[in-house]
């Protein structure tokens, strides 16, 4: 790998979206570095295989997204500024338990919103610093409106679209780019318990495909089913009145 290869540093690496991500970084020629709470056997097995695939640089370092003041001190130590920084930490959560458990409303909170909030400005500061770079981030349709079924989820990834929005207004003429990914149903750890249609349900690799492909095309907001648009753009529009009568 030469030194001249551009980096991505993935937050939330062990999310099945990250490590096809990783797989199709690498591909391209990106040094990888691999940022999650833990570096387990599957984390190392998947080290090894980009490294005999690709001939990828690859590193891992611990990181944690809840722990907010250790944040600027960990991007203080990195390698170097990275090229494009992935944000695919994420957490379901039990809609039921958060509404009796305030600590585990927290945690779905602090997963999807305040963790990344803390780490990304010792990132995006100093990438605009320097006038280029990329966030990629993973988002979700549930944050377009409230569903009684995953409203605190829905509610921390709304805070979360909102937040890259700003942010890509922020950073348009500052060489900073930002992507939005809502990815929809994925065949994931994350939801194997739920039952999803199968022509709204993408794999892994098909989302890390649509991310290079936009992450190429310079996108804003990134829908990896086109059948997701229309969808939810008539979810947002139906009147209150008669949304709040469906179970959803």
């Amino acid at each position: 790998m030469k030194a001249s290869a551009p980096s991505i540093l993935i937050l939330g690496s062990n999310s099945d979206i990250a490590k096809a991500c990783a797989r199709r970084f690498a591909a391209a020629g990106f040094q990888l570095w691999l940022a999650s709470r833990e570096c387990h056997a599957a984390q190392l097995d998947l080290m090894a295989q980009i490294r005999a695939d690709h001939g990828a640089e690859v590193q891992h370092f611990v990181w944690d997204a809840l722990e907010y003041e250790r944040h600027a001190d960990w991007v203080a130590a990195l390698p170097r500024l990275p090229d494009v920084v992935l944000v695919a930490v994420g957490y379901l959560g039990t809609q039921t338990e958060a509404e009796r458990d305030f600590a585990e409303a927290q945690r779905i909170i602090a997963s999807n919103f305040t963790g990344a909030v803390s780490v990304l400005p010792h990132l995006v500061e100093p990438l605009l610093l320097r006038g280029s770079g990329s966030i990629i981030a993973i988002s979700s349709e549930a944050g377009e409106r409230g569903r009684a079924s995953k409203y605190y989820y829905g509610a921390a990834k709304a805070a979360w679209t909102t937040y890259l929005s700003g942010l890509r207004q922020r950073g348009q003429q500052r060489g900073l780019r930002v992507l939005t990914v809502l990815p929809g149903y994925v065949r994931t750890k994350m939801i194997a318990h739920l039952a999803t249609p199968a022509f709204l349900t993408a794999s892994p690799e098909a989302v890390a495909e649509a991310i290079w492909r936009a992450h190429l095309g310079r996108r804003n907001r990134l829908y990896v089913k086109a059948l997701w648009r229309p969808i939810m753009w008539v979810i947002r529009h139906l009147p209150e009145s008669f949304f709040k009568r469906l179970r959803l």
